[in-house]
């Protein structure tokens, strides 16, 4: 879900955000405007266990501790990763990030 291109990266992102119900706070770090926060059990619910897995599986962080930081660091990457309002055509950068954040490169 965090490679690139297709439905993958961001957009892929942003679909998961909105079958969840969760795409007017995955679109408020995509716009201009100030960030919606996300609570923990939404982010993990939104990602899935299989993205949070890959996030945490090279960093030695459990679960309970990397939700937490991901609610809140999440939307500040996103939110820079687009600094017009609108998704990147390349979606790599999200999965190089948050590959560096949790010690994976």
């Amino acid at each position: 879900m965090l490679g690139q291109g297709g439905t993958e990266g961001l957009s892929g992102l942003a679909q998961n955000f909105q079958s969840q119900g969760l795409g007017d706070i995955f679109s408020s770090w995509v716009s201009t405007g100030e960030n919606k926060p996300i609570q923990p059990q939404q982010l993990q619910g939104a990602l899935g266990a299989d993205v949070l897995q890959q996030l945490t599986g090279g960093s030695g962080m459990s679960l309970q501790a990397a939700l937490p930081l991901l609610a809140q660091l999440l939307p500040a990457v996103i939110d820079k990763l687009t600094p017009q309002g609108q998704l990147p055509q390349n979606n790599n950068m999200l999965q190089q990030g948050l590959g560096a954040l949790f010690g994976r490169r």
